[in-house]
């Protein structure tokens, strides 16, 4: 069912109140992810006369798709946010310090799947071992095949590739910061200050400014489409149950980061202005 989005007041969406529903609803979308392996694993365990495929095709994959589509979401309403308020995503209110540390590019690095991925396979690895060591499949991430290993770590050195080329692109823009029209534009306005008159209007500083910080929002949108097309081709590789692990890997993790970095922040700020010592969570 369609959600209500938040809006401001000018009607348009209020990306902090849209991000705090999306939580919301990928909170919903991992209780169903779990439901479903869960489910699954109970239907091949049954003895019915049920296939994996049939499974993959009547519970998972259509579960998938409907995850899938929830980030593309995310990212076309971040996308249009940008185009209003770049400067915003790149030091976001909705997001915790500890969130904050961890950013690149107004998100995250994704290359960071792949760490992901290769953690949950280890660990299911470790939950399992008895089963696989008997050459029994688990049908998770720790049953990754020869095939499937060779293509995430070509995907993860093309992805390490693009995610240095977009570092790079940032880096120049950051650096413009420090070319002759902002250095000029400074000066004129400290002498204005100077001399005891008004600084430079908002509009020189503006159009200064704008050229930059549309350099900014390609990037990001870049960055993004990075993020999605990464998260995209991983699932390509797996296995629809595979995948369901993997995605609820992602939004565990996603949604925990995000819960600490809150509770973090809450208790410094209650430090900073009681003066009271932080409270055990």
């Amino acid at each position: 069912m369609a959600q209500v989005r938040p809006r401001n007041g000018n009607g348009r969406i209020s990306f902090p109140n849209f991000f705090e529903q999306w939580l919301a609803e990928q909170n919903q979308h991992l209780e169903s992810l779990v439901s479903a392996s869960k489910e699954n694993e109970q239907q091949l365990e049954s003895g019915r006369a049920v296939t994996q495929q049939e499974l993959d095709g009547r519970i998972l994959s259509p579960l998938i798709e409907r995850v899938i589509q929830h980030y593309e979401q995310y990212y076309g309403t971040k996308s249009n946010g940008a185009k209003e308020d770049i400067l915003s995503m790149f030091n976001p209110s909705w997001r915790s310090s500890l969130e904050d540390a961890f950013l690149w590019i107004g998100g995250w690095r994704p290359s960071m799947a792949f760490h992901l991925l290769y953690s949950k396979s280890g660990l299911q690895v470790e939950a399992k071992l008895m089963e696989l060591i008997q050459g029994l499949t688990t049908g998770d991430l720790g049953d990754l095949s020869a095939d499937q290993l060779e293509k995430v770590n070509e995907l993860q050195k093309e992805t390490v590739r693009a995610e240095k080329e977009l570092t790079e692109k940032l880096a120049k823009k950051q650096e413009s910061v420090a070319d002759s029209s902002m250095v000029e534009l400074s000066h004129v306005a400290t002498e204005l200050i100077r001399g005891g008159e008004e600084a430079v209007e908002d509009g020189r500083v503006d159009a200064a400014l704008d050229p930059k910080k549309q350099a900014l929002v390609e990037i990001l949108q870049k960055a993004d489409d990075l993020r999605l097309k990464t998260l995209k081709k991983v699932l390509q590789i797996l296995t629809p149950i595979q995948s369901v692990h993997f995605l609820i890997a992602a939004a565990e993790l996603h949604l925990r980061f995000h819960e600490w970095g809150k509770k973090r922040d809450e208790r410094n700020r209650e430090v900073a202005e009681v003066g009271v010592e932080p409270r055990n969570s």
